[in-house]
């Protein structure tokens, strides 16, 4: 059997820095290939080819956030009985996963194809980077069944604590979507670069789960423990549906915003995604600490160990708050050079408001590990609801900015909207924890 990291005992910090190295790594080739189809198409189509991906951003981050977040939800009660030892209730709930996002993938990815039109009009995108975004939103789109296959195998092996072998394949389709991008970009245009992320992403998938069903002997299914269960799917959907909707509800405020910049012109549109496309890439680190804290509190809860999340909560909020200031002292000085990756020739307007975009962000990266770290912790603890009530406080606050400030301030007030959204997010969250591990606490001393 593939190693897995047993989590309820022995040292937190070690623990959960063993298990975040590889998702980090894991989330850096991700990020990395899909920054390299920004980069080729700014590179190689220029900057209205440039601003067309970037009026898709929050759009695609919505949807696909949502099937991330259900992928991740379903990992909770697959790493609480994997806690538990209870494997055979596991296996059950590996199968619903299963069945359950085959279901999702056929209705989502039909919902938002049929709707791609109408999603664009609604965010006011410039007319001429319209039909570049459409090409490359619609292809993406008709990729999220492939997305969904390598998520739900991918959160199936990081609950039970090993968070390698995820990684191995991101590296593999990373390296091949660099490949497919270079052949694509020239024959096919802005077209090239999403084929090559849908291929990519399903080689990845497809990898993952013939691995996991060779590899993994505690996922070997005994007679019954297939079957389609509608308890087993009905606390799947528990888990994951606060998951998926926390990333959409949160992305709704990006969207709003993401209209609001598209107002002010496709220059500005381009500049953001520059800033954007390197904020997510050094953001990857807050990702990887979120997902070993649901890991970490999924498999503590389960074996009735409350007693150690204080212990791995202030583990996790060490690093982020180390490496939030290691992304201060590159970003400050060095942010605005790196947008130039994005274009095809020299561009100091949005070199300068990708550089302002950058610095306003950097500034509050400690508030966003408080975010990414607390929120993962609670869900998987098993307190999804109340992620969604920290996304909610996001959204309000990302809305106002885009609705009100940016209107009145233009794109400075659209740089500190990311900025407002974590410090909300955060003032209900740190409440939020210190309340559940009292109650979880008392739980036990009943």
């Amino acid at each position: 059997m593939a190693k897995t990291i047993d989590m309820t005992t022995g040292s937190p910090a070690k623990h959960v820095l063993r298990f975040a190295v590889p998702l980090l790594l894991g989330n850096l080739f991700q990020q990395f290939y899909n920054m390299v189809d920004t980069v080729i198409i700014g590179q190689y189509l220029g900057t209205t080819a440039l601003s067309s991906v970037g009026s898709t951003g929050s759009i695609i981050f919505m949807i696909i956030g949502l099937c991330l977040g259900i992928c991740a939800g379903f990992g909770i009660p697959i790493s609480q009985r994997f806690g538990a030892r209870d494997f055979s209730e596991m296996r059950r709930y590996v199968a619903n996963a299963a069945w359950t996002a085959i279901g999702l993938a056929i209705v989502i990815t039909t919902t938002v194809l049929i709707l791609c039109d109408n999603i664009l009009q609604a965010m006011n995108t410039p007319a001429d980077i319209y039909d570049g975004a459409y090409t490359y939103l619609s292809i993406l789109f008709m990729g999220i069944p492939l997305t969904l296959l390598y998520n739900i195998c991918a959160s199936v092996v990081r609950a039970m604590g090993d968070s390698k072998t995820p990684l191995y394949f991101l590296i593999i389709s990373s390296l091949l979507n660099i490949i497919l991008d270079l052949i694509f970009v020239r024959p096919f245009g802005i077209a090239g670069p999403a084929w090559a992320t849908v291929i990519s992403t399903g080689v990845s998938g497809f990898l993952c789960l013939f691995y996991m069903r060779k590899r993994f002997s505690i996922l070997r299914f005994q007679p019954g423990e297939g079957r389609l269960s509608f308890p087993h799917i009905g606390r799947l959907l528990l888990q994951g549906l606060p998951m998926g909707l926390q990333y959409s509800i949160t992305a709704i405020g990006s969207v709003i915003l993401q209209t609001a910049v598209n107002g002010l012109g496709s220059i500005y549109v381009g500049a953001m995604t520059a800033g954007q496309k390197i904020s997510i890439f050094f953001c990857c680190p807050f990702d990887a600490l979120g997902t070993a804290a649901a890991t970490y509190g999924g498999q503590n809860i389960g074996a009735g160990r409350p007693d150690r999340i204080n212990k791995g909560m202030a583990a996790l909020i060490t690093y982020g708050f180390i490496y939030a200031a290691i992304a201060a002292a590159v970003l400050f000085p060095f942010g605005g050079m790196l947008s130039r990756l994005f274009m095809d020739q020299p561009d100091a307007f949005i070199e300068e408001n990708a550089h302002l975009f950058l610095k306003f962000n950097v500034s509050f990266y400690a508030f966003l590990a408080l975010v990414n770290i607390i929120r993962f912790m609670i869900q998987g603890m098993g307190y999804s609801i109340l992620a969604i009530v920290a996304g909610v406080f996001e959204m309000i606050a990302r809305s106002i900015v885009g609705f009100v400030f940016v209107d009145l301030y233009g794109f400075p007030a659209a740089c500190m909207a990311n900025p407002s959204a974590w410090v909300a997010a955060d003032l209900f969250l740190i409440t939020a924890f210190i309340l559940i591990v009292r109650r979880e606490k008392r739980k036990l001393a009943m």
